[in-house]
């Protein structure tokens, strides 16, 4: 007979499974609450999180006067997340000229986007549309949309199937005009940020360009999804670059490209290159190259060439003359009215010749005849007598053979070798500016410093930067160097004078003022390796009695006459006139008592 059954064995064996269910799913709620909670949480929130980078405005750049030469607009790229598309569900709001819009997806979006980016809305759809059942989640329907058209999208509401990215735009209000000076961006291939790539926005890039920003938000469904409003998570705001000011001046920088332009045209010269300088502050107003590109034209590739006026170098020629004045005069050697009987050949203690670049007959002339008639023998003769490390020294302490300082991309410090290399003709040709190169800044500033009362400033073309506070912060201030004395500068720019009264430069000569300047004509290793290229040029001063502003002109291969004084000085009026009313200078006041050129 079987045993009796037991109810209460059966109902202990029921409630340690039940238990041991509840234990277990007990023991999973703490496992996935308290031991990867956390975890899960975290990778929920990644699954919905969005993020975005702000871009940062990119400083500007301004001439001395403030007038923008670079600045970036705010610009839009449109783009659309294929995937997410066929979602979409027109509102109440959706509405075309006050018709309610009832398709949904691609066509429903494309009747909404057509009117706002002027586009057809059938062929918009098929942009919105994956192709063969594939899609993209980054379909670029525009490119530089402009804020309005941002805004008109924006208030469609459809950020989960359309996007808006910020972009920038570089433009170059000026043009031409300090184009090679200020430079130009470009992306950089890694990071798709914007980068100087010439001129002024290269060498001061770190600091135009911004820090860019981030937003972190969420989105409901996970990327695809809408954005869930007030889910804001970090935000980190870009801070803007800081805008940079030069001493250019932009009206001067204008003429002084018109000028080497049409100088160009009129000698038929390779090239022609010009510099506008305060005196006192060494500060550059202008530099211009003839045949500057609009740096906002991208495609052609001479954008990215730089400026010949620190990148080129050539023998200064006869404006070097003015340093072996300056050190003869310097050094005791001589005075203005130091008397010389001056043949068209002179022959040194080494056998070498050098001659004058017409014939003539003997003449009797002063130091300041000599410069005024840029007699390469009479230079010979007074320089002779400066030892020929003093010659160096002097070429040095005038800033020839090292970098300007104006950290324009691409300059070059020249060519000045050491005296103890120096040949038997090296060493006497350099007194009249040959065997030896300089670019254009470095030969402008050795006048700016005979009119500065023979103090160097190291040139400048940085006035001062302004960061996103808003508060100017002017550049730092430059080394100075007493390169000669005062009274020593002083003779040599009188001197000068009489180059532009009687001498070679009578074409400078501007009407009511007092101008002081110096020819100069190069020869130049041509492209066969023989002299056969010329370098023409004039530098000047005005007023003399009260010096402001250095003008230096420069042509490459001038066809109609090779001589500065005939077609570089003539250019050197009509921009130094230009500049002398811009700035508003008087008239000479002080009536001129010129030194004797003969005697």
């Amino acid at each position: 007979m079987p045993s009796p059954a037991r109810p209460e064995k059966r109902q202990r064996w029921v409630m340690a499974v039940a238990l041991l269910v509840l234990l277990f799913f007990a023991g999973r709620l703490v496992y996935v609450q308290v031991v990867i909670g956390p975890t899960l949480a975290a990778s929920a929130e990644a699954t919905r999180t969005q993020s975005h980078v702000t871009l940062a405005h990119r400083g500007d750049i301004t001439d001395s006067d403030g007038v923008v030469l670079a600045t970036s607009i705010d610009r839009y790229t449109v783009s659309a997340d294929q995937e997410t598309i066929p979602n979409f569900v027109p509102s109440k709001r959706h509405t075309i000229d006050g018709m309610a819009v009832e398709e949904t997806g691609a066509v429903g979006l494309a009747k909404l986007l057509a009117p706002i980016l002027d586009r057809s809305a059938p062929e918009l759809a098929a942009e919105l549309s994956g192709t063969n059942g594939r899609v993209n989640r980054n379909v670029v329907l525009a490119k530089g949309v402009v804020p309005e058209v941002q805004r008109q999208i924006a208030e469609l509401g459809v950020s989960a199937y359309i996007s808006t990215r910020l972009t920038t735009t570089r433009t170059y209000p000026a043009g031409t005009t300090a184009g090679n000076i200020v430079g130009y961006v470009g992306e950089d291939e890694t990071t798709e940020n914007v980068i100087g790539r010439g001129g002024i926005e290269a060498a001061y890039d770190d600091l135009l360009t911004g820090t860019p920003g981030s937003e972190s938000f969420q989105r409901a469904g996970g990327a695809g999804g809408v954005r869930i409003p007030g889910s804001t998570q970090e935000t980190v705001e870009a801070v803007p670059g800081s805008s940079v000011a030069l001493t250019l001046v932009r009206d001067i920088g204008w003429k002084a490209q018109d000028a080497v332009d049409k100088a160009v045209a009129e000698t038929g010269a390779d090239y022609a290159i010009a510099v506008v300088q305060d005196v006192k502050t060494q500060e550059v107003l202008a530099l211009a190259d003839s045949g500057a590109i609009d740096p906002n034209d991208r495609s052609d590739a001479r954008v990215a060439d730089g400026s010949r006026a620190v990148k080129d170098v050539f023998a200064p020629g006869s404006t070097g003359k003015v340093i072996t004045m300056a050190a003869a005069i310097e050094e005791g050697l001589a005075t203005p009215a130091s008397q010389y009987e001056v043949n068209d050949r002179y022959t040194t203690a080494n056998g070498e010749t050098f001659q004058d670049s017409h014939s003539h007959a003997m003449e009797r002339m002063t130091l300041a005849g000599i410069l005024a008639q840029s007699s390469n023998t009479g230079t010979v003769m007074v320089g002779q007598d400066i030892p020929k490390q003093q010659r160096e020294d002097y070429l040095r302490k005038f800033g020839f053979g090292s970098k300007t300082g104006l950290g324009l991309p691409g300059e070059s410090a020249g060519i000045l070798d050491s005296a103890k290399n120096w040949d038997g003709r090296t060493e006497y040709a350099v007194l009249f500016g040959q065997g030896l190169a300089v670019n254009a800044v470095q030969a402008t500033s050795v006048f700016s410093t005979i009119a500065n009362g023979g103090v160097r400033v190291a040139p400048t073309l940085l006035k001062g930067t302004t960061g996103p506070d808003g508060v100017f912060v002017p550049a730092p201030e430059r080394e100075t160097t007493q390169v000669v004395s005062e009274t020593t500068a002083d003779q040599v720019l009188h001197m000068m004078e009489a180059v532009v009264e009687e001498g070679s430069g009578t074409e400078a000569a501007i009407d009511g003022y007092r101008v002081a300047g110096k020819t100069g004509t190069a020869e130049e290793v041509g492209a066969g390796g023989g002299l056969t290229d010329i370098m023409a040029s004039f530098i000047g001063v005005a007023p003399a009695d009260d010096p402001q502003y250095t003008v230096a002109v420069f042509l490459k291969n001038p066809r109609t006459n090779i001589f500065g004084g005939m077609v570089a000085a003539p250019v050197f009026k009509d921009l130094m006139s230009f500049t002398l009313q811009n700035r508003n200078v008087p008239p000479s006041s002080v009536v001129e008592a010129p030194y004797p050129t003969t005697w």
